[in-house]
């Protein structure tokens, strides 16, 4: 975990000048393909779970673990991403990224079951943890500081049009072939991705990595996997109880295990000081609890869609492009808003109108008309892009020298972590809530739908008091321009 601020020498690596003179835009292309790979899968496995249920013999409601199992092992290897490429070569170590993602997708498109699938997710999310990072690192130690910007805006389109096209890409594979492409596709491009990373990435390192806190980063990645466990095993009815408060409270050991082993050692994996910075400790913790609801709703939309309203597979797809679209288009006025009114209003108002935005689903119904429902995704689509514009800008703001990386990394695994606990908590909701009004039909599972909706409503508008904590008077960065870019490839 490093800031980047290196001796000219060291930050490019000793055969820097040789590969990446010679063909700059062929790294930016592969930093680009790795990150389109790593957010297409985050979406494109969404609308096609009901139909890998029925293949594999399960209920739709019990698919989240596709989702939790790839998200939460991206949130755990994120951390160890920068120290592993400063160890071992970011060449090496991407090249051993794209050879997981791409082996973890065939394994993915020949699960017998959904466990097998699962762990299959696993592989292919850690594989795709370290795509995002390490290309970014390679790109920023071949490119001088004053083209960096330029190229990792280059580097940032193909992880915007991941999203857009991911549902609908995954509806229409699985319409007109079957849910295994959406895995398979990921083949070609990952042995081209190969070939290319071979030929023409820099094998740049840091020639005295930091020693790596282990014995912090397996107490957090414990944390972790149990808590985001807790609440996955609440949608099994079987698992209640016991096990569900033992794994809880192993997790919130963890946590607890690790804040006391960091603010002893000289060398953390995130030091506590990270949270004496205001903005950064409300930033993160918003980040954490503010995105729980925006992370189900991938989740919970495309299933409501196919399984209550009739929809097919590419027509819940394509319901989702206004909410990428118009996630787009509202950053052109973010900057300037934050500018204007400040955080403290942005977040507290706009966090407040995205649960109100989510719960509004459970307005959602047969006779409601198509393009009221397309107005209602949109507008999610903008208040939820907003919100991670504010929050995302705030917390790096204050950033600065060694705490800019260690920060940078640690809002990577929260985002990641919270997407997580955010299917994972509406998986369970659903899974009450069905065994209260019963699911057998379609008009029986709506009711879960519509309760679900409203209780991530209230989760997400109820972070508006973490955002009330700010100063009146937190001024917006001085090139919120530079820091968007990094934070939206974060």
């Amino acid at each position: 975990m490093h800031s980047g601020r290196w001796p000219e020498q060291q930050r490019r690596g000793p055969d820097r000048p040789m590969k990446a003179e010679k063909s700059p835009n062929m790294l930016l292309w592969i930093a680009a393909v790795g990150f389109f790979m790593q957010t297409l899968d985050a979406t494109i496995v969404n609308t096609a779970l009901p139909a890998m249920a029925q293949s594999l013999g399960e209920s739709p409601l019990r698919m989240q673990s596709v989702v939790i199992a790839y998200s939460l092992a991206m949130a755990m290897l994120i951390p160890a991403s920068g120290w592993l490429a400063d160890r071992f070569g970011t060449r090496r170590v991407f090249l051993s990224a794209l050879i997981l993602f791409t082996f973890g997708s065939l394994l993915c498109a020949y699960s017998p079951n959904l466990t097998f699938l699962a762990a299959s997710r696993v592989v292919q999310g850690i594989g795709g943890a370290m795509l995002l990072p390490v290309g970014r690192l390679a790109v920023l130690r071949a490119f001088p500081r004053e083209k960096f910007l330029h190229a990792m805006s280059l580097v940032t389109i193909p992880g915007l049009i991941g999203p857009l096209v991911g549902p609908t890409l995954g509806g229409w594979l699985v319409q007109f072939a079957s849910w295994h492409w959406i895995f398979l596709i990921n083949l070609p491009v990952g042995i081209i991705g190969c070939l290319a990373t071979i030929a023409y990435m820099p094998d740049s390192r840091a020639p005295l990595a930091a020693r790596f806190d282990i014995g912090g980063y397996l107490l957090l990645a414990l944390s972790m996997i149990t808590i985001s466990l807790s609440l996955d095993s609440l949608s099994e009815f079987a698992m209640r109880g016991a096990t569900v408060l033992i794994l809880l409270i192993f997790g919130l050991l963890c946590l607890a295990a690790y804040w006391l082993r960091a603010a002893r050692r000289p060398d953390p994996l995130f030091p506590l000081e990270l949270f004496k910075i205001e903005t950064f400790t409300v930033g993160v913790l918003g980040n954490l609890f503010a995105r729980i609801g925006s992370g189900s709703m991938p989740f919970l939309i495309p299933l409501l869609l196919q399984l209550t309203l009739g929809y097919t597979p590419l027509e819940a797809g394509m319901m989702m492009i206004p909410v990428a679209i118009a996630g787009i288009l509202i950053k052109r006025i973010g900057t300037p808003l934050i500018k204007r009114a400040g955080y403290r209003k942005v977040l507290i108002l706009n966090t407040v109108l995205a649960g109100l935005t989510i719960a509004s689903f459970a307005l959602i119904s047969p006779a409601q008309p198509s393009w009221l429902r397309l107005l209602q995704l949109a507008f999610f689509g903008a208040v939820n892009s907003l919100q991670f514009t504010a929050m995302n800008t705030l917390t790096l703001k204050d950033l600065e020298g060694a705490h800019a990386s260690s920060g940078n990394g640690l809002l990577s695994m929260v985002m990641m972590l919270s997407m997580s606990l955010g299917v994972a908590t509406a998986g369970a909701l659903l899974a009450t809530f069905s065994g209260l009004f019963g699911h057998d039909h379609a008009n029986q599972s709506l009711p879960a739908f519509h309760a679900s909706f409203v209780c991530m409503g209230f989760i997400t508008a109820a972070t508006a008091w973490i955002f009330w904590q700010l100063s009146p008077d937190i001024k917006t960065p001085e090139k919120p321009e530079k820091q968007e870019v990094e934070t939206e490839i974060a």
